[in-house]
């Protein structure tokens, strides 16, 4: 099995792949093959409600990772997306890769489990944190948590890895996905997945 951690920082080295190496250094402990994937610095697009993708099945936008993350994602078993907080809320150019990604996807990454990890100075780490988690909860996918909220603190790598609270946060939050993965995958051929209803859409104007 294997689970992917997206590094939603413009920084590849920086404090959010100090906070995603914790987690992938727990999974990899407990037999999960982990990939961090980099989402680099630009340019991205932002979704242009083309629908294009309903027909040929993927973002239309091919100039930056939107469809390689989309396609990484559908081949793990395990998601994890890490990203600074920037004014209080997960980096706005990962979130327009990752709005391209999940809708131009159309439910694949379902029953995969899914956590986020938020990485900031000081204060707006539970709005970034609720910002990422929307994307699981829609998606119908198991949100792994962790012992406390699911950040770390810290201008620097350094002094993050000083966060002595939010690295076991971390290193909890890998055991507990890896703990899900393993069942989710000892229970194939007894456990039947849920019933998928057709989706059915209520706008809200008379």
């Amino acid at each position: 099995m294997k689970a992917l951690l997206i590094n939603g920082s413009p920084n590849k080295d920086g404090c959010t792949f100090t906070a995603l190496a914790e987690v992938a250094g727990e999974l990899e402990k407990n037999g999960i093959k982990t990939e961090i994937f980099h989402i680099g610095r630009g340019p991205f697009y932002g979704c242009s409600a083309c629908f294009a993708c309903d027909k040929i099945g993927k973002c239309a936008f091919d100039g930056d990772p939107c469809n390689e993350i989309a396609e990484k994602m559908k081949n793990a078993d395990g998601v994890v997306i890490g990203s600074p907080v920037y004014y209080a809320g997960a980096n706005g150019a990962l979130c327009a890769l990752l709005d391209r990604a999940f809708f131009s996807s159309r439910g694949a990454f379902a029953r995969k489990p899914g956590a986020a990890v938020v990485s900031c100075r000081r204060g707006g780490a539970g709005s970034a944190f609720d910002r990422l988690n929307k994307y699981f909860t829609i998606s119908s996918m198991p949100v792994v948590s962790s012992q406390y909220w699911n950040a770390v603190h810290g201008n620097t790598p350094d002094e993050v890895r000083q966060d002595k609270e939010g690295m076991q946060v971390m290193r909890a939050l890998g055991r507990n996905m890896a703990w899900l993965m393993n069942s989710i995958e000892a229970s194939k051929g007894l456990v039947s997945e849920p019933e998928t209803e057709p989706p059915v859409a209520t706008n809200f104007i008379r």
